[in-house]
């Protein structure tokens, strides 16, 4: 009679070679590349199925536009959101504060409530800035080649609900980027404004590296193993109790609050976590002429930053780690050109994460709080992709709540992230 014999593998002649380096997924309607080669020069690419292929050659422009200029361009929009939209005070007829309506946008956030018409006003002065950042800045110039490009360009991302991958060494708020070109008067509806946002419009995902991962199909797990880590201080006035709740409905789901516990697991090489949830502050610390680094600090306050998930994962290289980090930090502090807003991020995919989502400015806690309790829930069910969600609450935040900060969320890879469950089914 037949039966099963026992194997013990206790050596691997392959050296992890068994593994293919990348699970395959369909390719983006748009992937527009942004290459910085030397002597500062901007190259920019375009492929996928929403351009059309042209015989003999390919979309690329050579462009005028210096890194350093791009970079402190989005540096001013991304300050221009708080200071005109986060930070609007409304005044009387005298230009005196009301103190009824103290920074309404901040505090708030559902803005149904507000007057439309100031809506409407600092709503077109951030479309007009994302359009500028884009084509008057990164893609200006008046050479055939650049403006066959921009044109190209333009007419893509006219159509609605692409999936576009901004493979680029530019790191920008693309979903902050307005491609629709604006009436030169802030007339308009409000609905019109926000449609002009390609975080409205489209599946956006920016990716920089070459094969970041490497490792082993997973299989979904019986139950999905999730984290918050937070500090207890921050959102008291927030739903972020009901985030916190939301996270350990038919999940494992693991608290940490200081410094030792991330490092106690993130050194661990069997952390496997599909949902990896950030509630804290964030700030951007380095010293001259280096880089400023965004560094997270939890309750302790001790600083957590992309070097520390080097140093912790790096020897880890082909676990199962490979979580979606929800990262709902405040971006305070350094603003500049000088600042590296995507080290944390481009560590955590390198190291093995789907991807990273976060907000690109300073944001109001109470939107925050509102956006995280969406996103888990909705990603927890495992039915949709998180770039999906992503444009489905931007829509959302516009429809319902009459506020634009849901396009400033951007997704650092991780459009086709999707949380796998056993046949496929919901939480």
């Amino acid at each position: 009679m037949p039966r099963a014999l026992s194997t013990r593998v206790v050596q691997d002649p392959s050296d992890g070679f068994r593994f293919l380096p990348h699970l395959e997924t369909e390719p983006p309607d748009l992937r527009v590349s942004f290459d910085v080669l030397g002597g500062g020069r901007i190259r920019a690419r375009m492929s996928g199925g929403s351009v059309p292929a042209l015989k003999g050659t390919e979309h690329k422009a050579d462009l005028s536009a210096q890194p350093n200029e791009v970079h402190s361009a989005a540096a001013r929009l991304c300050a221009r959101w708080k200071e005109r939209f986060v930070d609007f005070q409304p005044v009387d007829d005298q230009g005196r504060d009301l103190r009824d309506r103290r920074r309404p946008y901040a505090t708030a956030a559902d803005l149904s409530a507000e007057p439309e018409d100031e809506l409407c006003r600092v709503v077109a002065d951030l479309a007009r800035g994302g359009e500028s950042l884009l084509f008057d800045t990164l893609l200006r110039g008046d050479d055939v080649r650049t403006e066959t490009f921009r044109n190209y360009l333009r007419s893509a991302l006219s159509q609605e609900g692409l999936r576009v991958r901004f493979d680029s060494d530019l790191h920008l708020p693309w979903p902050m980027l307005c491609a629709a070109e604006g009436s030169t008067a802030s007339a308009g509806t409000l609905d019109a404004l926000f449609a002009r946002f390609l975080g409205h419009q489209h599946q956006i995902e920016h990716t920089g590296d070459a094969y970041a991962w490497i490792g082993p199909p997973l299989t979904a797990p019986q139950q999905p193993a999730v984290s918050l880590n937070h500090d207890v201080r921050v959102g008291r006035k927030t739903r972020a109790d009901e985030v916190a709740k939301a996270l350990t409905k038919g999940t494992e789901c693991t608290v940490r609050t200081t410094y030792e516990e991330l490092i106690r697991d993130f050194g661990n090489a069997d952390l496997d976590e599909q949902l990896t949830y950030f509630w804290c502050h964030g700030e951007f610390i380095g010293n001259e002429p280096e880089p400023h680094v965004l560094v997270l600090r939890l309750t302790d306050g001790t600083p957590f930053d992309g070097h520390t998930v080097r140093e912790l994962r790096a020897r880890h290289r082909h676990s199962r780690f490979r979580p979606l980090v929800l990262l709902n930090a405040c971006h305070s502090g350094i603003t500049g050109a000088s600042a590296d807003r995507s080290f944390l991020g481009r560590m955590l995919i390198e190291h093995g994460a789907q991807g990273v989502l976060g907000p690109q400015i300073a944001m109001p806690q109470a939107f925050a709080a509102e956006y995280a309790l969406e996103f888990v829930t909705r990603y927890l069910h495992g039915t949709a992709t998180a770039g999906r969600i992503a444009q489905e609450l931007a829509q959302h935040f516009a429809a319902q709540y009459r506020t634009p900060l849901g396009f400033a969320y951007g997704l650092h890879g991780g459009m086709d992230a999707r949380l796998d469950r056993p046949g496929g089914g919901e939480a």
